[in-house]
């Protein structure tokens, strides 16, 4: 990666050492060091052929080691104690790293450039052998927090190669316009950006090829077979004989229906007399020494 210091500049420990560490990343991209972008001052602001990210690099005042958090309030701890940074307290750290990445954004639409790729991150850099964990968090969107020295780059190469999902927009033109655009004094050639990786020219836009609609002839029907066939005629008999049967039960209810009806008077008259009732005698209650009884 090319790194681009601005003259004159003071550069801390902490900022020393992440140039060391983006000497030896092996990536396309340009760094402008010690940025400044209207009256304020960025760490760095890195140029990726798929777009600007603008780094807040902070060191540490003594050695802590455990488990990074940054609450909601804007206080960064580690493990149980607060972040104790070189420079100051990691109160604001957030808003600061936010406001540089919308300073970056209106000296690019001022310049009538494109400002939608831009991200910012804030760059711990711990004393070598100290673990910093975890190396990325989210802050807000947009903006991420990561742990790097000159020992361990892993997580800064990662997030420089995949911060921006955008498309290889900037080229060598493109390139020069955001470094005049952002005031930088030190501006590679257009040879160095071409050696670095940069793209002379825009690619064309991916032609999506015609969708061709294939309509499928329905395929035959299958031939059924001699079992089918059978089962189909011995249901078509069965339907037939059925309603044979049927006819022969409607005909011979008709035949039998006599055609002179007997009148209703005949068949609904009811008998008056009444049916013998069977009377049971009495038992009469008898007294001692009664005759007849």
């Amino acid at each position: 990666m090319l790194v681009r210091i601005r003259p004159g500049a003071e550069l801390t420990g902490a900022e020393r050492e992440l140039v060391d560490c983006l000497h030896d990343h092996p990536s396309t991209g340009l760094a402008l060091v010690d940025c400044r972008v209207g009256d304020r001052r960025l760490g760095a602001v890195i140029v990726t052929p798929r777009g600007i990210t603008v780094l807040e690099v902070k060191g540490f005042r003594r050695r802590q080691s455990g488990l990074l958090t940054a609450a909601a309030d804007g206080t960064w701890m580690i493990s149980d104690s607060p972040l104790d940074l070189a420079d100051d307290a990691s109160n604001g750290l957030t808003d600061r790293v936010e406001h540089g990445v919308h300073a970056v954004r209106v000296a690019l639409e001022q310049a009538l450039q494109d400002s939608r790729h831009v991200s910012g991150a804030v760059v711990l850099v711990p004393y070598r052998g100290v673990v910093v964990r975890p190396a990325r968090t989210l802050l807000r969107p947009g903006l991420d927090v990561l742990v790097a020295n000159s020992v361990d780059t892993h997580e800064l190469r990662v997030y420089l190669e995949g911060f921006s999902a955008g498309p290889r927009e900037w080229t060598v033109d493109r390139v020069l316009t955001t470094c005049t655009a952002l005031g930088a004094v030190e501006v590679p050639s257009r040879a160095e950006l071409a050696e670095e990786g940069f793209a002379t020219h825009r690619p064309a836009p991916a032609q999506v090829a015609p969708r061709v609609r294939t309509v499928r002839e329905p395929a035959p029907r299958p031939e059924p077979s001699r079992q089918g066939k059978f089962v189909g005629i011995a249901l078509f008999a069965a339907a037939l004989l059925g309603i044979f049967v049927v006819f022969v039960v409607v005909g011979v209810a008709v035949i039998q229906d006599s055609p002179h009806p007997r009148p209703m008077s005949d068949t609904s008259q009811t008998s008056t007399t009444r049916a013998p009732v069977s009377t049971t005698p009495r038992k009469s209650e008898c007294f001692p020494f009664q005759k007849e009884c």
